[in-house]
């Protein structure tokens, strides 16, 4: 009997206001990037689930994650994708696992997500099961505040302008005081998250291709996010051949260099899955 694919795919073109005192996140392209990123798994196999904005609550979500975790098994293959927002919020914990002191956040429609929460859902699948996380938000390398490392210089380059407002329009950035002021309000629940993840810190097995590095933000598009759409033209409905660092590096080499996708991996992936052609079941 063959392996079982299953995959998961999360887009956001806005947000519930009433939960983010007032602002809705509006973008673009995300929706089409989880369509047709479930139409590229689908080709490839997998059996798939769509969360659409509204649908892309935290019990939505998580639901969905841990229907996949309960099915899958040794040599099964899960893939997730999001295009959204990014966002952080600062881990003031006692024994905080952040370098920066930040937890980055997948900017979900009722509320921001932790990554830890994120690794304590994928760490509930079996051993040997294949998991590849697309991460198409900003926030999405490897956890260094993106505040301090973005220079005018670097907007300008990115983006055309230095203007927060101009960039927070075109960008999937949660805008900085926005996210400060939810935190504020929000301060107490993320806290007491915190440290309940913090009990329950098993790393999850994963690799992750993430839309940008820590010193950048991901643009959204017309169609699809510029990582998204760059991603499947590489893939090109299946003529790609190479594994996945073969297939970070031509994304890469496609994409502008002041926004650069990054690799990284969770925990231990089998080094025979990181040389396998992505999306293989």
């Amino acid at each position: 009997m063959g392996a079982t694919g299953l995959s998961l795919h999360i887009g956001l073109n806005t947000v519930d206001p009433d939960r983010y005192d007032g602002w809705n996140g509006h973008l673009v392209a995300c929706e089409n990037d989880a369509r047709d990123l479930s139409v590229l798994a689908s080709d490839a196999g997998y059996s798939g689930t769509v969360l659409l904005t509204e649908e892309a609550t935290v019990d939505g979500v998580t639901a969905a994650l841990r229907a996949a975790a309960a099915r899958l098994r040794d040599g099964d293959a899960f893939l997730l994708t999001y295009s959204g927002h990014g966002g952080q919020v600062p881990d003031e914990t006692e024994g905080g696992d952040e370098p920066d002191a930040l937890d980055e956040t997948l900017v979900l429609y009722d509320r921001q997500f932790l990554d830890d929460e994120l690794n304590r859902e994928l760490a509930r699948f079996a051993e040997g099961v294949r998991v590849l996380v697309l991460l198409d938000c900003c926030h999405s390398g490897t956890g260094i505040e993106v505040r301090d490392l973005l220079t005018p210089h670097a907007l300008r380059e990115q983006f055309g302008t230095e203007d927060r407002e101009q960039i927070e329009t075109v960008s999937r950035l949660m805008p900085v005081a926005r996210q400060g002021a939810i935190y504020q309000r929000d301060r107490d629940f993320f806290q007491e998250l915190q440290r309940e993840l913090r009990a329950d810190a098993r790393r999850a097995d994963a690799l992750l291709i993430s839309a940008c590095q820590d010193n950048q933000l991901a643009a959204d598009g017309r169609v699809n996010g510029l990582f998204t759409g760059t991603l499947l033209r590489v893939w090109d409905k299946g003529a790609f051949s190479g594994g996945h660092r073969a297939f970070h590096r031509a994304i890469v080499s496609r994409m502008p260099a002041t926004q650069s996708p990054n690799l990284h991996l969770s925990g231990h992936p089998a080094p025979s899955f990181l040389a396998q052609r992505p999306f293989t079941v």
